[in-house]
């Protein structure tokens, strides 16, 4: 509500910063025609990036709880994943590939460093006393990944999907601001500022956030389930609260 209150007082006193009302009477205005095809496109590449990051990322990590001595190679790749600029990757892959690779690229770029990284804090956070326990049963390195190790790393993960599931969102608007695309919520931001249309350019910005905040949410919600399904509904109250 203050944050609201803010926002009217500074719409009011300058015209770089819209109305809330304004920016309402807009979205109304342009309603599902220009929102309902621009978000579904986005939210479609934001999920396949989403898909093939993370599937990356759980993979590496994986190959390094199986083989620990490749840990330091897949930390650089992760870190330079996380350093390099998407704007600075986007237009290559713009070039080699065209269409809308870019923006399932740097959507699958920008969640990579953090699935990776929570995945792999899961894995090595398993209980030595388990592990011990199935190797005193005669197991071995697969009975310890898909009994102790993966089953452990599983709260980690989730909590890593949360927080890539907005980055993906953004990866994917990025991708749509290279060019290449004549649709996608990244377009309709762009073709909103140069005809200098603020209502309309703030309401895609919280479309766009709405998206986020829904990818989130979504994530939320299927890591509490497979937890639940998984621990039980009094151990994922224990650790959560």
């Amino acid at each position: 509500m203050i944050l609201l209150v803010l926002w009217a007082v500074a719409g009011l006193e300058t015209t770089a910063v819209p109305t809330p009302w304004a920016v309402l009477a807009s979205v109304a205005d342009d309603g599902f025609d220009l929102y309902g095809p621009n978000l579904s496109i986005t939210a479609w590449g934001a999920l396949q990036g989403f898909a093939v990051g993370n599937l990356a990322a759980i993979a590496v990590a994986l190959a390094v709880a199986v083989f620990p001595r490749t840990e330091p190679l897949a930390a650089q790749l992760a870190v330079i994943s996380y350093c390099v600029p998407l704007l600075a990757l986007g237009p290559i892959v713009l070039v080699v590939f065209g269409g809308r690779t870019p923006t399932v690229f740097l959507a699958a770029v920008s969640v990579f460093f953090t699935s990776m990284i929570g995945t792999l804090t899961g894995l090595k956070s398993a209980n030595r006393t388990s592990i011990d326990l199935v190797d005193a049963y005669g197991g071995n390195g697969w009975h310890r990944l898909t009994r102790v190790r993966i089953p452990t790393a599983l709260p980690a993960t989730t909590a890593a999907l949360q927080i890539a599931a907005p980055a993906a969102v953004l990866g994917a608007i990025l991708g749509e601001y290279l060019g290449g695309v004549d649709s996608g919520v990244g377009v309709a931001l762009t073709a909103a500022q140069s005809s200098y249309d603020l209502p309309r350019t703030w309401g895609m910005a919280l479309a766009a956030g709405l998206l986020a905040g829904t990818g989130y949410f979504v994530a939320s919600l299927t890591g509490r389930l497979v937890r639940t399904r998984l621990y039980g509904p009094g151990t994922i109250t224990k650790g959560e609260s």
